[in-house]
């Protein structure tokens, strides 16, 4: 599988940053002392946090500092890079992508998904453990090639526009977090992203939205196949799921396509718990922080009853006993997202 090979270019790049980062370590601080690194973060015990951890594990000399190998970020994405409300954006995307079907094939307003679906009943969707949507998600991913796919992707994340917003959905991420993602990897932390929505669907635009290549990004995943089609190289999707990346299957994923342990991880719900265990506990130094959805004026206040997805009780309930760092959204960030482009 092409996310668990490792070229030859990419051995030499890790040597060449490992011989090259006492003189790039040494650079990298003395800008950070001379400009913000996170300007969109209000002063305070959130931002001092991330900042001094990168610091004392990015220094050489420091008890805890972390060689570069082995630094290692893991992010969630719906929720903690960008929002999940109201509902999550692959979702609108199959929901999009479904209405999209039933004009080119009218005969599809039959089945039930897709009645409900036309009729706007979204309840009927999400009733039976989400029976209706699920089956909308399989049409909208499975029985085509990777190729097809991401090209659906690509045309779908350059138009579609989030309802409350009216931006593009790729112009919705968080700024603040933006800033994290680049003041790690200016101090020689690989950025990751872990998330439960579809592997395939955020590898399409991960690299050009998040700075992060697809080869980083670790997601709940169908099963392929591999065929000589017309003497072309061809994978076709099935409707079929691989893995789940959520919850338990996030310390699963990250074992299977990363292979070490992260030393530095950021969440936003309880479906983030397993993999901030598998980061903090028992690990020094480690680095646990989750998104603490609190502003319904900027954006959407929740933790026990969310809207769709992104349900916090658990891992908020553990957070102090495991000493992770709890973004309150309100009151640490100075804004939520960058300017419209």
């Amino acid at each position: 599988m092409a996310w668990l090979r490792l070229s030859i270019n990419s051995l030499l790049l890790v040597a060449l940053a490992g011989l090259c980062g006492p003189l790039r370590d040494s650079a990298v601080m003395a800008q950070d002392r001379a400009v913000d690194p996170l300007p969109s973060w209000n002063e305070g015990k959130s931002k001092a946090a991330i900042l001094e951890f990168v610091r004392r594990t990015t220094k050489e000399g420091e008890a805890d500092f972390v060689p570069l190998k082995e630094r290692i970020a893991v992010f969630d994405n719906d929720g903690t890079l960008w929002p999940e409300n109201p509902i999550p954006f692959e979702v609108a995307y199959s929901l999009d992508t479904a209405r999209a079907m039933m004009t080119a094939k009218p005969e599809l307003k039959e089945r039930p998904a897709y009645k409900a679906l036309a009729e706007g009943d979204l309840a009927a969707l999400g009733d039976n453990h989400l029976k209706l949507l699920m089956e909308l998600i399989v049409a909208t991913h499975a029985d085509q090639t990777t190729a097809e796919f991401d090209k659906s992707v690509a045309q779908w994340i350059a138009t579609a526009r989030h309802p409350r917003y009216q931006r593009l959905y790729s112009d919705c991420t968080y700024e603040p977090m933006q800033e994290v993602l680049r003041h790690l990897r200016a101090n020689g932390y690989r950025t990751f992203i872990v998330s439960g929505g579809g592997q395939d669907f955020m590898r399409v635009w991960a690299d050009k939205v998040y700075g992060i290549p697809p080869e980083q990004v670790i997601g709940s995943a169908f099963k392929l196949k591999y065929d000589l089609v017309d003497d072309r190289p061809t994978l076709r999707i099935l409707p079929e799921i691989a893995l789940i990346d959520d919850k338990a299957g996030k310390p699963v994923g990250i074992r299977h396509f990363i292979g070490r342990t992260p030393v530095m991880c950021f969440g936003n719900s309880d479906g983030d718990q397993q993999m901030l265990e598998l980061t903090t506990i028992g690990r020094t130094p480690s680095f646990g922080l989750i998104v603490h959805h609190t502003d319904a004026e900027r954006e959407y206040a929740y933790d026990a009853h969310p809207k769709s997805s992104g349900k916090l009780v658990t891992a908020l309930q553990a957070a102090p006993r495991r000493g992770w760092v709890v973004v309150d959204m309100k009151a640490d960030w100075k804004r939520v997202f960058a300017d419209p482009k």
